[in-house]
């Protein structure tokens, strides 16, 4: 298995994956190109992509982000966290999360943190298994366009 930066190549198994609709691919747009250029030419911003023979398994994103707390280190935000359906259960969640958290090490981050949508009951399981703790409770205000 590796884990690696995403690819261009990357981008419609990637949307298929964030769709979670059990399609292997989406189409790829615009808006779509013009995110994943800004994600690949922000040294704080990373997709990454868990891949074995070839097949993209997985992917999550990490945005490192600066502040003064933890003692001014930056903090690695984990969104999109997404295993295809088929492989799920197998532990490839709990692998692509330690790789992300090595990464976070790796840059001598203070800590790292993710939000999860409340009705996601197994995924709070999930993520308290592997060491996470609810800590804060999160707010969202959706811009109109």
């Amino acid at each position: 298995m590796i884990f690696r930066l995403a690819t261009r190549e990357d981008l419609p198994v990637v949307l298929g994956l964030l769709a979670d609709s059990g399609e292997e691919r989406a189409e790829v747009t615009g808006a779509h190109e013009r995110a994943f250029a800004a994600i690949e030419a922000d040294a704080r911003n990373e997709m990454l992509v868990l891949v074995e023979d070839g097949t993209v398994l997985g992917c999550l994103q990490l945005t490192y982000v600066p502040g003064l707390g933890q003692g001014g280190r930056e903090r690695a935000l984990v969104e999109a966290v997404r295993v295809r359906a088929d492989r799920r259960g197998g532990g490839l969640g709990a692998e692509l999360m330690r790789l992300a958290v090595a990464r976070a090490h790796e840059r001598d981050c203070g800590l790292v943190q993710l939000t999860s949508n409340k009705q996601r009951a197994d995924a709070h399981r999930f993520y308290e298994r592997l060491g996470f703790a609810r800590s804060h409770e999160g707010f969202k205000l959706h811009l109109e366009h």
